[in-house]
């Protein structure tokens, strides 16, 4: 009798805790919707192995749920009005992982832009695709995948989706470097004509503003490589939580915490 006593209340107190959590979360969006939101958000999804390791499950199954739930942030970011968001997929860094994982994210990117081109929301909420980096190296299978997608989805302008996949901040501004240093031999431009605004029509998507948030999942403190030109006054938020745990909530205070500060750029 003890027994059943003791499930009832925690089914309670449960509830309880469910319906404060949820009170919480509309007075947070209610919040948010007062404030300019960011335009351009940099997510760095990062704990998909740890996550998979703490539950006990295959590590390919962790890298399953992260693309899950990043078409769950996806469509977080749309209900608040975000209008750009940069995953960081695949890094240049990654490419030292196993053959056998990085196989495994090279079919599942492929099988989620698959998804993705049949998905009626793309056309419904006009997303635009992209993806940067050093496709070059990626597989051939792949590589044809993007341009269907990106092709697929080149009329729409409402929200852009830019998937980083083989990608490397330093790498991005190299091979800007080298194709700036062809075009002042092909004298196509000067060397007095290089500025900021010159530069970044040689990065790989100089048609997006730069991200003004950069959020992190898993603890990790720190950019890792992840859009170093762009992100030089983005404002940086960092969650303990792993990026296949994250909760709406922990979202919404990464949104309210970017309003509550006072961005100066250094003035």
């Amino acid at each position: 009798m003890r027994l059943k006593l003791a499930s009832k209340s925690m089914t309670i107190s449960d509830k309880i805790g469910q319906m404060a959590s949820d009170l919480y979360e509309k007075v947070l969006i209610e919040d948010i919707r007062k404030l300019p939101i960011p335009r351009h958000l940099g997510i760095i999804t990062d704990g998909n192995r740890r996550y998979a390791s703490e539950k006990g499950i295959p590590l390919n199954d962790g890298h399953v749920k992260g693309k899950d739930k990043l078409e769950e942030v996806l469509q977080w970011c749309m209900d608040i009005g975000i209008k750009v968001v940069t995953v960081y997929g695949f890094s240049t860094e990654n490419w030292k992982r196993s053959k056998e994982e990085v196989d495994f994210l090279f079919r599942l990117i492929d099988r989620s832009l698959q998804e993705l081109m049949k998905d009626e929301r793309v056309k419904k909420n006009g997303i635009k695709v992209r993806v940067i980096g050093q496709k070059k190296q990626l597989p051939d299978y792949l590589k044809k995948t993007i341009r269907n997608a990106e092709k697929l989805t080149s009329k729409y302008e409402n929200f852009r989706l830019n998937l980083a996949i083989g990608y490397g901040g330093r790498e991005e501004i190299l091979d800007g470097i080298k194709r700036i240093a062809g075009d002042v031999l092909a004298k196509k431009i000067k060397i007095s004509d290089i500025n900021e605004t010159i530069f970044r029509n040689y990065l790989y998507d100089s048609s997006v503003p730069d991200p003004d948030l950069i959020f992190r999942t898993s603890g990790e403190e720190r950019v890792s490589n992840f859009l170093l030109w762009q992100s030089a006054y983005s404002e940086l938020y960092f969650t303990d939580v792993y990026w296949p745990d994250l909760k709406h909530i922990d979202f919404l205070r990464a949104i309210r915490n970017f309003q509550l500060r006072n961005r100066r750029y250094g003035e």
